[in-house]
């Protein structure tokens, strides 16, 4: 292959130097246990940007490794091959990348770890000096039930994710070398079709993948421990406060100021504890889709196969401030909760959360 400079070269100048620049500023400002303010839209905003940042700091050697493992392989003369030997090239080339890739598991669960425990403790700091709960300095046993949680579920979702870039590849370069060969391209034009797919499933797919990951790793454990908190200070029911501005999504929207109860809540989070693997049953994401006979947006979930509408938007308040919009044909409280929809995230990137309402 040429020796020009290739994406993965320029992408690890680019990741070098942002993690130079993210340790200096680490230098000159507090730790970020101390100054993460998971209580405010920017606070929450600049939680994310760093676990994000570390994620893929904790990855990036690995994802760079995974293109040059499987392009090696892959850099032959494919006009020379039969189709069994290309068959078997593109599964050594698959292997090659997932042994590189092996250890992103241990690496983002040391990362999580941590992160794990500045979300729980500025969620609770939070509740004590922002909502005035009643509450203890340290973590209690639900706290510490929670932190296990974070860590080694998000590491499941990570580890099947990698799973899916690894099939998504091998079945790319499959159609690459049969398209190539097909249109008489030669050894180099096909290897720089290889090494852009490989870039493109382990390196260039990284950066809002590893946004979406650390939104709904701080989402979800400020949800949790503002749980554990409102239980702690003896709470029964808590409301779901959006930031209504002008990125706030329609189920943000239509769900700000509707209340839960505390303990349903918490039974939402044990199921997750039991079976992890079924968060996207038991505490689904909200989508949206236009109904046909109407005209207006619908919010649902998948439910066992099936789709189970939340809510019409029968007016949108999408792009504005401080407005909800209008809904109708919505379910209640109590059949949200029952379906999963009962506290955030809701979806990539929410920043809603739960705060404790007084009865």
């Amino acid at each position: 292959m040429c020796g020009k400079s290739t994406i993965v070269d320029e992408l690890e100048l680019i990741y070098d130097a942002h993690q130079t620049a993210t340790e200096l500023l680490a230098q000159l400002r507090l730790p970020v246990r101390k100054a993460m303010d998971l209580g405010t839209p920017t606070g929450f905003d600049r939680a994310v940007a760093t676990l994000a940042v570390r994620l893929r700091s904790s990855t990036r050697s690995a994802d760079a490794a995974a293109v040059r493992e499987a392009i090696a392989v892959l850099d032959v003369d494919w006009r020379s091959t039969t189709a069994e030997q290309r068959r078997r090239l593109i599964a050594e080339a698959t292997a090659a990348a997932g042994r590189a890739t092996a250890v992103v598991p241990r690496a983002v669960e040391a990362t999580f770890g941590p992160a794990a425990e500045e979300v729980v403790d500025a969620t609770r700091t939070a509740a004590r000096q922002g909502q005035g709960l009643a509450i203890a300095v340290d973590f209690n046993a639900l706290d510490r039930r929670i932190l296990t949680h974070l860590r080694t579920s998000q590491t499941t979702y990570v580890r099947d994710e990698y799973g899916r870039r690894h099939r998504g590849f091998s079945e790319r370069a499959r159609g690459i070398v049969a398209d190539g060969l097909e249109q008489g391209l030669g050894r180099d034009d096909i290897a720089r079709d290889l090494q852009q797919a490989a870039e493109s499933s382990f390196v260039l797919r990284s950066g809002f993948y590893w946004e979406t990951v650390a939104g709904s790793f701080v989402g979800q454990g400020r949800s949790f421990a503002q749980l554990s908190s409102l239980a702690e200070a003896g709470l029964d029911r808590y409301v779901i406060e959006a930031v209504l501005d002008e990125r706030t999504t329609e189920i943000c929207r239509f769900l700000h100021g509707k209340t839960f109860s505390v303990a349903s809540g918490l039974r939402t989070f044990e199921r997750l504890e039991q079976s992890p693997e079924a968060l996207p049953e038991l505490a689904p994401w909200v989508r949206e889709a236009i109904d046909p006979d109407t005209g207006h947006k619908v919010l649902f979930v998948d439910k066992g196969g099936e789709r189970v509408q939340l809510a019409e938007v029968t007016r949108s308040g999408f792009g504005s401030k401080d407005d909800r919009g209008e809904h109708g044909r919505h379910l209640s409280e109590r059949e949200m909760s029952d379906l999963g929809v009962s506290f955030p995230p809701y979806h990539g990137l929410c920043r809603s959360q739960v705060l404790g309402e007084v009865r």
